[in-house]
């Protein structure tokens, strides 16, 4: 096929996209971290339908993607007139922050204009926005010409989707979902999420691929963790956010990590499974062997042992194990060091959500 009428296509592909949207139905989209599940952002019966496919609490806020201006030839990008008919006020830190990181996975929190609806905010008067950086999607946004809620897509605390087949596997048989498909996600974990919405001082409210460290070298802004805030008097509670509960990202399968050269640890917690154990190993290390453990049929998996190599194969790694049916999986902690954070976040949530239960407990 020829790139002009492969590009012929995806212009008629992203038109019936934007009909879609248009018409209040549920479109889901790539971006460079997971797959979203789009929607209208200022039509609340269509956001309704997101929660609803997703089986996602009522209060738990959506991400509202907005298209990057074109850049033509000015030296500064225009973001204010974006951002605009979705928040109050935008911040000196906040244009920097832009400036250097968007589009990219980079969400920001900032209090809403009177106009967005409170469904798309989990009923919060804080609003977080982020401009995707993938190309189809970034034309699906200027075409569009409005704001798109979209959560991974995905059933509500399960494993997020980083290609258009995992994307529809999650949903077979919901008949009004549009998937445009742009390929595997490279970032494969989900934005990270900066606070400017309550004080002076950005705060970290999820960890992502983006780090505080990263954020203060090329932009002078230094990032707090909650606990670093003390609250003002009669004090601003932190907005909630995606992806801040206890149990999230999570396989069916029960999965665990374990510390450099425990293996055997781990497996003990769990003396009733002993059969088929599937065990990552760092691509750096030596084999594990069988370990001398006779009852076990261990198979070895290798995930990169660079932070951004890890991220970008996680989930495609834990939803493919899944489907393997193993009675456990076993990944090695992370290392130490901020640019770990990201990925550690996802694991810890993981495990606490995994297992044939974790239904169960997706909402503590």
């Amino acid at each position: 096929m020829s790139s002009d009428s492969s590009s012929l296509q995806s212009t008629a592909v992203i038109n019936e996209a934007v009909q879609s949207l248009r018409e209040g139905r549920l479109v889901a989209f790539p971006t460079e971290t997971v797959y979203g599940l789009g929607a209208d952002a200022k039509n609340p019966e269509a956001i309704k339908k997101v929660f609803l496919a997703k089986g996602r609490p009522a209060d738990h806020p959506l991400i509202i993607h907005v298209a990057a201006p074109d850049k033509f030839d000015q030296a500064q990008v225009g973001w204010v007139p974006v951002l605009s008919p979705w928040v109050r006020d935008i911040s000196e830190d906040a244009l920097k922050l832009m400036n250097a990181f968007w589009p990219g996975p980079l969400t920001l929190v900032f209090r809403k204009d009177k106009s967005v609806p409170l469904e798309a905010t989990g009923g919060q008067e804080t609003v977080a926005i982020r401009a995707p950086a993938h190309p189809l999607t970034q034309e699906l946004l200027r075409k569009f010409k409005g704001g798109i809620v979209g959560p991974s897509a995905n059933r509500f605390g399960k494993v997020s989707p980083t290609s258009a087949a995992d994307v529809r596997s999650e949903f077979e048989g919901m008949l009004d979902l549009m998937v445009l498909d742009g390929g595997d996600c490279q970032v494969g974990i989900e934005s990270t999420i900066v606070d400017l919405s309550s004080s002076d001082h950005p705060t970290l409210l999820r960890p992502g691929i983006i780090t505080p460290g990263e954020i203060l070298e090329k932009t002078g802004i230094k990032i707090f963790l909650p606990g670093e805030i003390i609250p003002a008097e009669g004090g601003v509670d932190i907005p909630r956010v995606s992806g801040s509960l206890r149990a999230h990202y999570a396989p069916t399968t029960p999965l665990r990590l374990y510390a450099p050269g425990r293996v055997l640890d781990a497996l003990s917690e769990f003396p009733d499974i002993k059969s088929r154990v599937a065990v990552a190993v760092w691509d750096s290390d030596s084999a594990l062997g069988e370990d001398g453990h006779p009852s076990v049929h261990f198979e070895e998996v290798l995930v990169p042992s660079d932070s951004v190599g890890f991220a970008g194969k996680l989930y495609r790694t834990l939803r493919d194990l899944d489907q393997q049916g193993w009675d456990l999986i076993l990944l090695p902690e992370p290392p130490p060091g901020e640019e770990w954070d990201g990925v550690r976040d996802r694991l810890q949530r993981a495990c606490f959500g995994s297992g044939p239960s974790s239904s169960n407990h997706a909402n503590s």
